[in-house]
């Protein structure tokens, strides 16, 4: 019998290791804003909102549908709201459904004091990557697309999205940046995909960490956090002052030994954090360097 679920229980439901990946993209947009000179906080605390209410609304949507295919019911990781009997279906039904509609209230309200209407196809998309990824009959993230949904989603529209309404154009320091977080946020769902290698293989959801098996798996993991460094070194050509964010990958030390030593299951479960971490930092030291460059 499913009981009522406490307000803790609903905060971990929500996975809040996973709001590195909806802050960072905003955060280096905004410093690619800064350097076209077109900031505007409140138009960058709005598509913060946004993508904050798309990730909530995409990790309970997550929930529900794995909870009630039986996915989740020998998950290692947070709590699984649905597959742990700890609420209702319906109910993280429509906690997913409610967040995904306020990202798209306020990405509409976004798009409306912007005047780029053409923004709302974007905008759609996201929602329905959101909801497909583990919802309908074929969800793409049985299929092993979800690394290149969050590339996209999370890298290229959060980060670009954020300069555009802003800038009204993007850059090439803004280009780099989002394919930077957006390879962060695809290490980070490597890591968790490597980490639910067993269990997804028993219940037959076929990531692209399954595709690629234990040891590809991890090489790509590898490789995937080495592309924002080396973007910076590009980067840092024109823009000396983003090598600052070098100093963030110590913070991948763990999470590289972890992986390339063959940890598994909840050994695991730090890489996430750590690798959302170097993420963040890498994502607020770019948007300062960027902002106090050179003109």
């Amino acid at each position: 019998m499913t009981s009522m679920a406490t307000v803790s229980e609903w905060i971990e439901g929500a996975r809040p290791r996973t709001l590195p990946n909806a802050i960072a993209p905003v955060v280096a947009g905004v410093g690619a804003a800064i350097a076209l000179d077109a900031f505007s906080w409140w138009r960058s605390a709005l598509a913060l909102l946004v993508s904050l209410s798309l990730i909530i609304g995409v990790n309970f949507a997550n929930d529900y549908s794995d909870g009630v295919r039986g996915t989740d019911e020998h998950r290692v990781g947070p709590l699984r709201l649905v597959g742990s009997g700890t609420a209702a279906p319906k109910v993280v039904l429509t906690a997913a459904l409610a967040f995904l509609g306020l990202a798209g209230v306020l990405g509409l309200v976004l798009v409306a004091v912007s005047g780029y209407w053409w923004l709302l196809a974007m905008g759609g998309l996201c929602i329905l990557g959101a909801w497909f990824y583990t919802g309908g009959s074929k969800p793409y993230g049985y299929y092993g697309f979800g690394e290149l949904a969050v590339f996209v989603f999370f890298g290229l529209a959060g980060v670009l999205g954020t300069v555009y309404v802003q800038a009204g154009k993007v850059s090439w320091a803004g280009l780099a940046c989002a394919v930077a977080v957006g390879s962060f946020s695809m290490a980070v769902l490597t890591a968790n995909n490597l980490r639910d290698i067993p269990t997804d293989v028993e219940s037959g959801k076929r990531t692209l960490a399954t595709r690629l098996g234990d040891r590809g798996t991890r090489r790509m993991y590898v490789t995937l956090v080495s592309v924002p460094y080396l973007l910076t070194v590009v980067l840092g050509i024109w823009h000396p002052l983003v090598l600052i964010t070098l100093i963030t990958a110590p913070l991948l030390l763990k999470s590289l030994r972890a992986v390339g030593s063959g940890q598994q299951g909840r050994a695991l479960i730090p890489a996430l954090r750590d690798t959302g971490l170097a993420m963040l930092g890498w994502a607020v030291l770019s948007a300062v360097a960027l902002a106090f460059q050179v003109v």
